[in-house]
């Protein structure tokens, strides 16, 4: 399979003969996201006109699925300047499909990189009422701005005509702009989100290293390495893979072929084959590694990039945060131990296994981090996401 798929001359025109919103997301955790908002607007509102930009799940949310942006996003400096090619005629035909089609509501999930970008595009060609024009442009999830690039909240203010956060602190960044930016609630506080992960003392060892292939490619060596010690000590112990599919699962495949011997006892297994439960966790520093601090896991974050990246990142967030784990940052202390770059080798990453599953302390520590993360994360919202959506189409 290519890195990037093709991109066809013109998008597929909206199957109702109008649109009413468009979604725009580039990576599982968006897809994921926007479906759950998708069903919630459907319910309410069967008539809605939904067109997306994103991926599968969305898809069977009841979006009409203009073009699958999941599965190929690219992050790091490195990565997306070897990227910008595809990146830039996939821009050019999205901006061409919502200004031929003129959606009331686009609303950009998560992806700051792209759908930024694209604000901007669609203020500049007079479409979003922020360039004169009647569709309401809306960010849901903020970007990480109290991490990084905090001045884009004065770009995003001239663009957009709100964001929706899923942090209750993250309003008030927004507080020297004229952005309406409110906090709409968290989506791991779900019930769905909630049930997806869970700990098992008899469980597998869960290795999770990203739904990008080439952080996959960086990251996923490490772990294979990592469980191989881990199991010279647990020779009855299994370790699960979970994966988005597609290329990134081909790239799993492949690594565990070729480590051959050290890959035994590692099972891949879709996300969406339904709930899972685990002993013990080594995560990339993404989205699931919220997830599993919320279930309550022990375990450890990890992170490999191209060293350019790395560098360049470290210095971009220095002084600003001092972790790169999701759970980390909210709680002010690294409760769930970070092997980044260099320190993010095999030998460390079994010891940190071998504590999780044979001290109690340690399943402990990380049920009580999983409390007080879910205490933080459930501060009451004023609406819900589908219903501070839905107010953009009567106004």
């Amino acid at each position: 399979m290519s890195a990037f798929p093709a991109i066809p001359a013109a998008f597929e025109r909206p199957r109702t003969g109008g649109i009413d919103i468009l979604f725009v997301a580039g990576e599982h955790s968006g897809d994921q996201h926007a479906a759950k908002v998708i069903q919630d607007l459907l319910k309410h509102r069967p008539d809605l006109r939904v067109a997306a930009f994103g991926g599968p799940r969305m898809q069977a949310a009841g979006a009409q699925l203009l073009f699958d942006m999941t599965g190929f996003s690219a992050v790091g400096i490195v990565e997306v300047l070897s990227a910008y090619p595809f990146y830039r005629r996939l821009f050019a035909r999205m901006t061409a499909w919502s200004l031929r089609w003129k959606p009331k509501l686009v609303v950009l999930v998560d992806y700051p990189g792209l759908n930024l970008r694209l604000a901007n595009e669609l203020r500049l060609a007079g479409l979003s009422r922020a360039g004169g024009g009647d569709t309401s442009v809306i960010q849901y999830v903020s970007p990480q701005l109290w991490a990084w690039k905090p001045k884009r909240r004065f770009t995003m203010a001239r663009d957009l005509d709100a964001v929706g956060t899923i942090f209750p602190f993250e309003p008030e960044v927004y507080a020297d702009t004229k952005l309406d930016a409110r906090f709409v609630g968290h989506p791991f506080t779900e019930a769905d989100h909630v049930q997806a992960l869970s700990y098992d003392v008899d469980g597998p060892v869960l290795l999770l290293p990203g739904s990008r292939p080439k952080p996959v490619r960086k990251i996923f060596p490490a772990l294979i390495e990592a469980f191989a010690r881990f199991r010279r000590d647990h020779p009855k112990r299994r370790a699960l893979v979970l994966h988005t599919g597609g290329e990134v699962h081909a790239e799993l495949y492949r690594l565990c072929a070729e480590y051959g011997e050290e890959a035994k006892g590692i099972d891949l297994r879709p996300v969406s084959d339904g709930p899972v439960a685990g002993c013990a966790a080594l995560v990339s520093s993404g989205t699931m590694s919220l997830t599993v601090a919320l279930a309550g896991i022990p375990g450890a974050v990890v992170y490999r990039a191209n060293p350019l990246t790395w560098i360049v990142g470290r210095r971009l967030i220095a002084g600003r945060v001092d972790h790169l784990g999701i759970a980390n940052i909210l709680l002010k202390r690294p409760a769930w131990p970070e092997y980044l770059q260099s320190a993010c080798e095999p030998q460390a990453l079994a010891h940190r296994l071998s504590a999780c599953v044979d001290d109690g302390e340690a399943r402990q520590q990380a049920e009580a981090d999983a409390r007080e993360l879910m205490s933080l994360l459930s501060a009451k919202a004023g609406s819900t996401p589908a219903e501070w959506m839905a107010s953009f189409l009567s106004r």
